[in-house]
């Protein structure tokens, strides 16, 4: 007899999502002051999206980041970025 899930799954209860699209967004500040980045990520082909709000230098490093990882991946809860997957051993 299989245990019953105390919950059904559902979207909100998925945790660890793949990106699968991201978008850069600047939006300008007020006269004198720095902008504001964003980070747009489309999680598990359009399923959940995410906006991150950076500054310039995080911008640049998750940029080149994102440009270098065949697979990426988001912790939702955690507001998490992984990048890449390596098998044990190596």
């Amino acid at each position: 007899m299989s245990p019953t899930p105390k919950q059904p799954l559902t979207d909100d209860s998925i945790q660890v999502r793949q990106v699968n699209h991201y978008q850069f967004s600047w939006v300008a500040g007020d006269p004198g002051k720095p902008g504001t980045w964003t980070l747009q990520l489309v999680l598990d082909q359009g399923a959940w999206e995410e906006f991150l709000t950076l500054d310039a230098e995080d911008a640049e490093v998750l940029k080149g980041l994102l440009k270098r990882s065949a697979t990426v991946f988001y912790d939702v809860r955690r507001r998490t970025l992984m990048f890449g997957t390596t098998p044990a051993g190596q």
